[in-house]
């Protein structure tokens, strides 16, 4: 990992004609290029805004997303002036792992043309980078969807499951948790991403 990816400067949205180019006024040699690996896409923190926007396109089960009480910290991943990658974060939407040093990350949506392995390297990413913007974070956490999900991402990641809720219901609305029309209920595990010193 180079030391540029963990301490690139925030990625301002500029409202192009597209939400998903960077910076249209001024394109790079090479834009418009699609990269080939997840090493050439530069991971940086975005507004939520238009994390919100690029979420809604790519999120197959959850584009809905509403902020809850709290801060949110936006992260999107971007090669030759275009996103591939979005992941929205905030305070763990159960009560009883507020205040526990937990983050939970809320969403996690990647382009369909992004190259293989983009969602694991930028989770690698990520866990430096969230600490930095949330101090006292010390666990990640998110929930993987076992109707669609395997947790592949997290687990070559470094992630642990934790627990499995049975019968789970994905909508909370008065949390911001949407589901889409006749969605079923489906078991959620938790994965958590211990960042202690003493932890490999």
């Amino acid at each position: 990992m180079k030391p540029t990816d963990i301490t690139r400067k925030p990625i301002m949205d500029t409202r192009g004609d597209s939400i998903r180019v960077v910076h249209p006024l001024f394109q790079v040699e090479g834009g418009g290029s699609i990269p080939t690996s997840p090493l050439q896409l530069h991971v940086g923190r975005i507004t939520v805004a238009l994390a919100v926007q690029l979420n809604s396109v790519w999120h197959s089960r959850l584009p809905q997303f509403t902020s809850p009480q709290g801060r949110c910290v936006a992260f999107g991943a971007e090669y030759a002036d275009r996103w591939y990658a979005v992941a929205i974060w905030s305070p763990p939407l159960a009560r009883m792992l507020n205040y526990t040093g937990r983050y939970e990350l809320r969403r996690f949506a990647i382009a369909p043309d992004a190259p293989k392995n983009t969602a694991s390297r930028v989770l690698r990413i990520m866990k430096k980078l969230v600490p930095q913007e949330i101090p006292g974070t010390t666990i990640l956490i998110s929930y993987q969807d076992t109707a669609v999900h395997e947790g592949t991402i997290y687990r070559a990641a470094g992630w642990k499951p934790v627990r499995t809720d049975r019968g789970g219901e994905w909508s909370r609305p008065a949390l911001g948790r949407h589901n889409r029309p006749a969605q079923a209920d489906t078991p959620k595990i938790r994965w958590e991403l211990d960042l202690s010193p003493n932890v490999t």
